[in-house]
């Protein structure tokens, strides 16, 4: 067949239903065209060959049938290395999971893999999540689709390159402070942060439990909708018919706009201009209340990173690249009073947040307020490290932090995209307007 790699997971689950694609084939092209890339043991940390044959052999034979599962039945697509795969190891990036094989699939897996999706393998990842440079030396530092020196963003980093350079149709990732939206961002891609509880955990090595969530890395809003229908189980949102006209939108300035390097800001500008020319309403709103429990992520990240993984960590500390273990380190500095009161100012920042943002279809922002820096120096820089991983996770934090869904959507500029965030539970609405607004940032 030709190669169909650059298509959308959607066109390629109509070409399938059409009859015009053989899911087999598919399959086999994205085999071999990831055992042939140069780049594909930055990407991939390990490939299901035999796995996803079958799973395309079945797929074929549902469709010949006229018994597909769904939309994305033989679609194939890669998984973070953090959720588990039976058989084959799932190590998280971290030498300290090094030979770990999980005995059964991670529950969304198991959904996806219902619904008919075809699972190529494994992605690179930061170490055990925690950062959103997707700088690994312990394991592999995949690389962005638009600088090949550059850090691709974390801690989904081979999940984006999955996708951006024609390695999977579309990539499963998980966030917990902005993990799926950086690398979706800075490899132009659409990028979906689901609401914390939306999606099972069961079988997802943890890093703060509170605020994991799992979401796909697409090429399109519709790819994401699908994407997270199939690891629902269920049918994705209808987004014909969808505008902008009369939407009322909140452009958020605490915070986010603070140190914004110029590409981002130039692109954010930019981009509100053509929702506005769209038909969109675009209002400056300032929700101060937010900057409490942002400045408290030490309490509520690290104590949660430490309280999980504190033992191992401390059992084999020179297992980890010293930044990241540091990191997690940071949690024995707080005590229980202090991670309490950290969760209380998050509540009653979450419940100014609701009342600011009540009357607004969705909340805007930079997407981030970097771009990808450079892979050499952030090793050999140790306070540029620092400096830029903040920087990159602060903007997308906030969706965390505020416990929001939000999806995050390309600019039209290289690695600057746009966030769209609205409340919890509200995914499908939010994919309506972010396929709205999709159209119009075209």
């Amino acid at each position: 067949m030709s190669d169909c790699t650059g298509m959308s997971a959607a066109e390629l689950g109509r070409g399938i239903a059409a009859g015009s694609i053989d899911p087999v084939a598919l399959a086999q092209t994205f085999l071999d065209r990831i055992a042939a890339h140069p780049l594909r043991d930055r990407i991939y940390a390990r490939v299901t060959p035999e796995r996803a044959l079958a799973e395309a052999a079945a797929a074929r034979q549902r469709a010949r049938s006229g018994r597909r599962l769904s939309p994305l039945d033989g679609v194939p697509v890669s998984w973070k290395d953090l959720f588990d795969t039976a058989g084959t190891a799932t190590e998280a990036g971290s030498a300290l999971l090094k030979g770990r094989v999980p005995s059964e699939d991670a529950e969304v897996l198991k959904v996806a893999t219902a619904m008919g999706l075809v699972c190529l393998g494994k992605t690179h990842m930061s170490e055990l999540a925690f950062s959103g440079l997707g700088l690994n030396p312990v394991t592999q530092t995949p690389p962005c689709v638009n600088d090949p020196d550059a850090v691709a963003g974390g801690s989904s980093s081979g999940a984006a390159a999955s996708v951006a350079f024609g390695l999977a149709a579309a990539a499963v990732g998980s966030d917990t402070g902005g993990s799926v939206r950086i690398p979706a961002v800075w490899n132009d891609l659409v990028g979906l942060k689901t609401t914390s509880g939306r999606l099972p955990l069961t079988g997802v090595v943890p890093l703060a439990k509170r605020f994991d969530t799992i979401g796909p890395l697409c090429r399109t809003v519709e790819d994401a909708a699908e994407m997270l229908a199939a690891l629902e189980g269920r049918a994705a949102p209808d987004l014909r018919g969808v505008s902008l006209e009369g939407r009322r939108f909140a452009a958020l300035s605490t915070i986010v706009m603070d140190d914004i390097r110029d590409a981002p800001g130039d692109a954010y500008s930019n981009a509100l201009d053509r929702l506005a020319n769209a038909g969109a309403r675009i209002e400056k709103l300032d929700v101060p209340e937010v900057a409490i429990p942002m400045g408290d992520a030490g309490p509520l990240y690290t104590v949660e990173a430490w309280a999980e993984w504190g033992d191992t960590i401390s059992a084999d500390p020179e297992a980890m690249f010293a930044p990241i273990r540091e990191r997690f380190e940071a949690g024995r500095a707080f005590s229980g009073a202090d991670y309490l009161r950290a969760l209380d100012r998050m509540a009653r920042a979450r419940a100014a947040w609701a009342a600011a943002t009540a009357g607004f279809d969705a909340v805007l922002c930079p997407t981030s307020a970097s771009l990808p820096p450079d892979a050499a120096r952030l090793l050999s820089d140790p306070a540029y490290h620092v400096r830029e991983n903040l920087l990159a996770l602060r903007n997308t934090r906030v969706g965390n932090v505020m416990g929001l869904c939000v999806t995050t959507l390309p600019t039209g500029i290289r690695s600057c995209g746009i966030s769209l965030m609205c409340p919890p539970g509200d995914e499908d609405r939010l994919l309506r307007l972010s396929a709205a607004a999709e159209r119009a940032l075209a």
